[in-house]
């Protein structure tokens, strides 16, 4: 995929889904492993006793491996209800995990503030690879916004460089942003020799343009927006959003 443009697809779409993984049983990963992860997990969502959210959860090891890292409460929607049996199922055995059938645009079965973190690897991508894929990411973006708790964090995994996310994150929510870049898991050397450390922010203005000039044009890159929820910007002009 381009940084920032994909063909459309049903990825919105329950049936898309339901088929997809009646096909594909096998645990699958989108953009990254928790091992690569984690030391930003660890950054973000230090109180492992916290309730975790993991949108678009599909057949992902990700959730294991958080709960066997010392998580105690990981839930985990996915709009498709055959993906979401079978997790049950195989892990009926790890009251840690939880997993539901749920649309991220409506979430209305959670309350307001329920969660500390919510963890995204490629949902909100997806949404904006099928159709009316504003409108569906506005959405899904306003429901996760509500369902954090104030100073909560998104952490969205994307492919989409800060100048195809930053307008969208700008507009729908009232966010600090902070952004933290990792290698694709593609090359072992990329791994033993990253762009930039993963645990420090890489600079980021108003624009984003301020990646570019330090990563250079078109990274092979996975960008990780650190979006905390900060109900004291409603003080501010409207949909103002700190960046870091």
């Amino acid at each position: 995929m381009a940084m920032g443009t994909c063909s459309t697809q049903a990825y919105g779409e329950a049936w898309y889904w339901d088929t997809r993984y009646s096909n594909e049983s096998s645990s699958f990963d989108w953009y990254q492993k928790y091992p690569s992860l984690a030391p930003l997990i660890h950054l973000y969502i230090p109180h492992r006793h916290h309730p975790v959210l993991v949108v678009g959860c599909g057949n992902s090891a990700f959730s294991q491996d958080m709960v066997d890292d010392g998580y105690e409460d990981v839930v985990n929607i996915d709009i498709s209800s055959v993906v979401i049996d079978a997790m049950r199922k195989k892990y009926s055995t790890r009251p840690q995990l939880k997993y539901m059938t749920m649309d991220v645009r409506d979430m209305s079965a959670f309350q307001t503030g329920s969660f500390d973190a919510i963890v995204d690897k490629g949902t909100l991508d997806s949404l904006l690879c099928g159709n009316n894929s504003r409108q569906n990411a506005v959405k899904m973006l306003e429901e996760v916004w509500r369902v954090l708790k104030d100073k909560g964090v998104y952490i969205l995994i994307t492919y989409g460089a800060p100048i195809y996310r930053l307008n969208l994150l700008k507009d729908s929510c009232l966010w600090t942003i902070k952004l933290h870049v990792i290698e694709k898991l593609v090359l072992e050397e990329s791994a033993e020799h990253p762009k930039w450390k993963l645990t420090d922010p890489v600079p980021l203005d108003g624009d984003g343009s301020s990646v570019e000039t330090v990563l250079g044009k078109n990274p092979d890159v996975h960008y990780v927006y650190i979006c905390t929820k900060d109900e004291s910007l409603k003080a501010g002009p409207k949909h103002e959003v700190m960046v870091e």
